[in-house]
């Protein structure tokens, strides 16, 4: 086991972990976060999106020890109170049904809507594309990005 002091919603956490373990792992069962979600473990399906210095990242592949100084967002920190305008767009266009991927699904369009604040609809379809939603909701989930751009 190591120790790892890793930065997570802007307060530093000191962790016990193996080098290898994932940081969805290490944000769950180490540090009691439940808002990330495992889905497939092998990064493809996006449940498990967090921020790393901004960027999406699949917590479900990235290994502790690779986080270094980074700073972690994961859904708890996006807004404390669901101000966030992705999540108050999430509620208004009721995108939820089952709700798993819901955090991954906010968190990869906020990385988006960060480094792009107008997308085009074309832009949000190929920025969403790797998150993956069983319930199908889809064209909710363009739509609350298209609204909650507005309100940035």
């Amino acid at each position: 086991m190591e120790k790892y002091v890793i930065n997570v919603n802007g307060k530093d956490r000191e962790v016990s972990a193996l080098q290898d373990m994932p940081l969805l792992w290490v944000l769950r069962d180490l540090l009691d976060m439940k808002g990330t979600k495992f889905g497939c473990g092998q990064a493809l399906c996006g449940a498990c999106t967090v921020h790393l210095d901004g960027e999406a990242v699949r917590s479900c592949s990235l290994p502790v020890s690779e986080v270094g100084t980074g700073k972690i967002t994961t859904i708890e920190g996006l807004s404390e109170d669901g101000s966030h305008p992705l999540q108050k767009a999430w509620v208004e266009h009721i995108v939820p049904q089952c709700g798993y991927c819901q955090s991954g699904q906010i968190m990869n369009a906020a990385a988006l809507l960060s480094r792009n604040p107008s997308p085009s609809e074309s832009e949000i379809e190929a920025a969403m594309e790797g998150n993956l939603c069983r319930c199908g909701t889809y064209n909710r989930i363009k739509d609350a990005i298209v609204t909650a751009s507005k309100s940035l």
